[in-house]
Order: C-alpha cells, then sequence, then structure tokens
C-alpha cells in the first residue's frame, strides 16, 4: 500500500477506509473488528470518521469494536471532523440543522469523539463544512488547547474552497494539513474551480470522499451516467481492470495532486479492487477521454 506523507511526523495511507455508512452494515462488534483487522493487514491504516455519521453512531459503533483489541489503536489513523449540527433522537437538545464552529462546540464534538471511539487522541480534526458564521479566533482557540492537550495531533478542513481555506489558515498556529473534497469522475466541480490547483500550490494532498460519485455512474439511467459507463467500461477493458470502480480509483490515483479516495464500503471485495486500482497507469489518452466524456465536451 502506498503512503501520503501530510506532515513530518503524519502520513496516510493512500487509501482511506470510510465509515459513513458503518450504522447502515448491521455489523456486529465482532464483525466490525474483523473489517478493521482486514483493512489493516491490507495496508489501510487511516479511517475516516465525522461525529454525525450514523445520526451520531458511527462512531461509537467503530469504538467498540476497538475496545475488544485496543492494541490496534497505534496501528492506525483516526479522522473525524465536527461542525455540522443535525436534529437527531441521539442527540435531543439539537433543535435544527445548522453549522457550529464555536469554540466550545468544538471542544466538546472532540470530547464525545474521543469517548464515542475509545481513544484518547484523534490523528486528524476536520471542520466539515464552512460555517457562514465562523469566529476564526474561537475556532483557533479551540485547535490551540486541543493540540496543547493532546487530544488532537493535526488539523484540517472539509468542503472548503480556497478562499475559505486561507481565511482560516491566517489565524492558526499550526497548518492545515488537507482538505477533504468531493472528487470523481462524474463530479468535476473541484477540478474546475481551481480547489485542486489550490491543493497543488499549497502542497496539501486531499481526500477524496464520493470517488465513486455514490454509486451514481454504476445504476444512472441519465445521459452522463451512460457515457462514462460505456467509456469507463472501454477503458477497463484495455487496462485489464476488472471493473469500471477500479478505473474511477485509478483516475483519481493517477492525478499529481496525491489524492487519497475514501473507500465507503464495509464489503471485502469492493475494498479489494479500490486498492488493486494502485497498479494500473493511465495514458494521458485514457485520462482525458474519461473527462471529457465527463464533461460531455471536447477540452478547449
Amino acid at each position: 500500500m502506498d503512503r501520503i506523507r501530510l506532515t513530518d511526523n503524519l502520513s496516510f495511507s493512500r487509501i482511506i477506509h470510510g465509515l459513513w455508512r458503518l450504522a447502515d452494515w448491521n455489523y456486529s462488534k465482532e464483525e466490525t473488528l474483523e473489517l478493521i483487522d482486514y483493512c489493516l493487514d491490507q495496508g489501510i491504516t487511516t479511517f475516516d470518521h465525522a461525529d454525525i455519521y450514523g445520526s451520531y453512531t458511527c462512531e461509537s459503533l467503530f469504538g467498540e469494536a476497538l475496545a475488544l483489541k485496543p492494541a490496534l489503536r497505534e496501528k492506525m489513523e483516526l479522522v473525524t471532523k465536527c461542525g455540522i449540527v443535525l436534529e437527531s433522537p441521539n442527540r435531543p437538545y439539537h433543535k435544527s440543522h445548522h453549522y457550529n464552529t464555536s469554540k466550545e462546540h468544538i471542544l466538546s464534538s472532540v470530547d464525545n469523539s474521543l469517548q464515542n471511539l475509545n481513544t484518547d487522541y484523534i490523528d486528524l480534526l476536520l471542520i466539515h463544512r464552512p460555517d457562514p458564521y465562523m469566529n476564526p479566533v474561537e475556532v483557533a482557540e479551540a485547535f490551540n488547547k486541543l493540540k496543547a492537550s493532546g487530544k488532537v495531533r493535526h488539523f484540517g478542513v472539509s468542503n472548503f474552497k480556497d478562499h475559505q481555506f486561507n481565511m482560516l489558515q491566517s489565524y492558526l498556529d499550526m497548518p492545515l494539513v488537507t482538505n477533504q473534497i468531493e472528487l470523481s469522475a462524474y463530479e468535476l466541480e473541484n477540478f474546475h474551480d481551481g480547489t485542486l490547483n489550490f491543493c497543488l500550490e499549497k502542497r496539501l494532498s486531499p481526500m477524496a470522499w464520493s470517488p465513486l460519485a455514490g454509486g451514481k455512474i454504476f445504476l444512472g439511467e441519465d445521459e452522463k451516467s451512460i457515457r462514462l459507463q460505456n467509456t469507463l467500461k472501454k477503458v477497463a477493458d484495455e487496462l485489464g481492470a476488472s471493473g469500471i470502480d477500479e478505473v474511477l480509483y485509478a483516475w483519481l490515483l493517477n492525478h499529481p495532486a496525491d489524492i487519497m479516495p475514501i473507500v465507503g464500503s464495509g464489503k471485502r471485495d469492493r475494498i479489494q479492487r479500490a486498492i488493486a486500482s494502485q497498479k494500473y497507469d493511465l495514458t494521458h489518452d485514457q485520462w482525458f477521454e474519461i473527462l471529457q466524456i465527463s464533461m460531455g465536451h471536447d477540452i478547449p
């Protein structure tokens, strides 16, 4: 498994396992532990969470499994996110869906995540969404306190554009080490609006959520999905890949930005295909063929 170095003392597995749907998999603690063990055995050491996943349940489900084999904690990197507030029976005091990046909320969210994940530190904390009501002074104070206490080792953001990233960074004493953004051959916004170029400029390796476009390309009947299905099948045949999912991952992995795709599946065969995608080198012709078929027109 390739690894990406984010700082002098933090590196991630090139393929990241995402736990967004952990609650939907209905795994027992033992089955979740087996999945964690499997990922680690395959070289996937980085696990992506957020406090809100599974209506505030996924972190606890992971933590309960980790408690069965606590020694695994030192073999992994845990990522979690905060800043989105959802109405949920698991948070009855939440009155509405909104963003909250106040110092108090960040600190309390981290304490909850530490308890739920059954760990005493988080490797990387991300602000989940840009908050139009954000007070960056409070975010900086929260980050400083979390860093000094050892509760969080590194910090980053998710879904930020370059001006939002720069604004927050200007208030911080430590670097933001990544931006988790939506990247896929179907969703090209962050390719076109300069977000990925900004990552290259700042030498930030981005984490890519929904690298398979949430299954749209496999199941979609719209014109764009059908175009992509046909082209991806053609490239898969040329590469000798076992499916278009391998091509979708390889399309991101071949980009020079050192993109780290998040695989949000609990099925071993799907995880294995993501791992296998590292071996494919796309030609310029193949890479641009996929880009142009997604755009629906030739490049300028």
